[in-house]
């Protein structure tokens, strides 16, 4: 994606094709010389907690595109939201968005978000988790967002960014994280295997 790319830079691979997650970079400076998503298993294991859940498909991905590409910069992340025990994963249609949102309206639930970087065979990643709160919502809040459509594809069934970030009465952690990415803890990975902006 980056023409301009100094010489003694490796190259940095943004595992993902969120667009969330390219914008919070560009934030920051940081632009991916390729978008390439990861392709792994994302089932979730009997009885694991968010955080590993996060985590571990975070390092997968990481893994899996450091293998083929050994020179390059591996940027990856994941996030998971859980309200208690629950995963709240991506609504699979409406019904199930409208759900999520039923379950957590006037509650708190955690959006886990791990980020990880590989370079040849060496790793690093973190896992940030961020509580968050909602106000009640009343059923015509919840079917107009899920009629909106901003749902589709989003952990827990609502962005942050997006409309829904009016249903939010406070946030204990990172608001990036929440987004998709933790922005002090990827600059920090990055810089940890020698990139910079």
């Amino acid at each position: 994606m980056s023409g301009d790319r100094p010489a003694c830079r490796p190259e940095l691979i943004l595992a993902s094709a969120s667009p969330r997650r390219r914008e919070l970079l560009a934030q920051v400076g940081v632009t991916p010389d390729r978008i390439l998503p990861a392709d792994i298993d994302e089932t979730p294991l009997a009885a694991e907690p968010p955080a590993r859940l996060a985590a571990r498909l975070a390092d997968g991905k990481a893994a899996a595109l450091a293998a083929i590409h050994p020179d390059a910069v591996i940027l990856a992340a994941d996030t998971v939201v859980s309200l208690g025990r629950r995963l709240l994963e991506k609504p699979a249609d409406a019904d199930e968005a409208a759900a999520f949102l039923r379950l957590l309206s006037g509650r708190n639930h955690r959006v886990h978000t791990a980020v990880a970087v590989a370079r040849g065979d060496r790793r690093a990643s973190r896992t940030v988790e961020t509580r968050v709160s909602f106000k009640v919502l009343s059923p015509d809040e919840i079917a107009a967002y899920v009629a909106g459509g901003d749902w589709r594809g989003k952990a827990g069934g609502y962005g942050i960014q997006g409309p829904a970030g009016a249903f939010v009465r406070r946030i204990v952690g990172s608001h990036p994280a929440v987004m998709g990415l933790p922005l002090y803890e990827t600059l920090a990975l990055l810089r940890g295997v020698g990139w910079r902006p």
